[in-house]
């Protein structure tokens, strides 16, 4: 998945990146980046599924006006 949280301040993180950032590096996930622009982590779907409900209630509550959120399924066979 990849995410950022809005509204963007250059000069500081707002609470909501911060916020959103210790979600998903607290989560039980295989792979996390988090930079200033944007993040990424993988894990299995249930992983990530929980991880994206937390994320989404606690960056809006801490004051996201937008979270920008792509969710991939790379290599699981699907029947």
């Amino acid at each position: 998945m990849e995410f950022t949280t809005e509204p963007f301040d250059l000069d500081e993180a707002p609470a909501h990146a911060v916020v959103a950032r210790e979600v998903i590096q607290s989560a039980e996930l295989d792979a996390v980046d988090v930079g200033p622009f944007g993040n990424t982590a993988e894990g299995g779907a249930d992983e990530v599924l929980t991880a994206v409900g937390s994320l989404l209630r606690k960056a809006l509550a801490s004051g996201a006006t937008r979270v920008s959120l792509q969710v991939n399924v790379i290599g699981e066979d699907r029947k």
